[in-house]
């Protein structure tokens, strides 16, 4: 029964984590050190402000409103 829960709430977390895109640097620094393992892995701060940056710059994207 316990292993069933524990099985639950991982699925949950999974679930969670990419419909929020939470994921995103998880998958980008494993990216990096598979494909470019000389590369300099970002912090999760400037991770985060170039992914704005780029989605500001993108007419696609829509305006930022706040």
């Amino acid at each position: 029964m316990r292993s069933a829960l524990v099985r639950a709430f991982r699925g949950v977390r999974w679930y969670l984590r990419e419909l929020t895109d939470e994921s995103a640097y998880d998958r980008h620094v494993a990216h990096l050190r598979k494909g470019h393992p000389d590369a300099r892995v970002p912090s999760r701060r400037d991770f985060e402000r170039m992914r704005t940056d780029r989605q500001e710059k993108d007419p696609r994207q829509g305006f930022r409103c706040c």
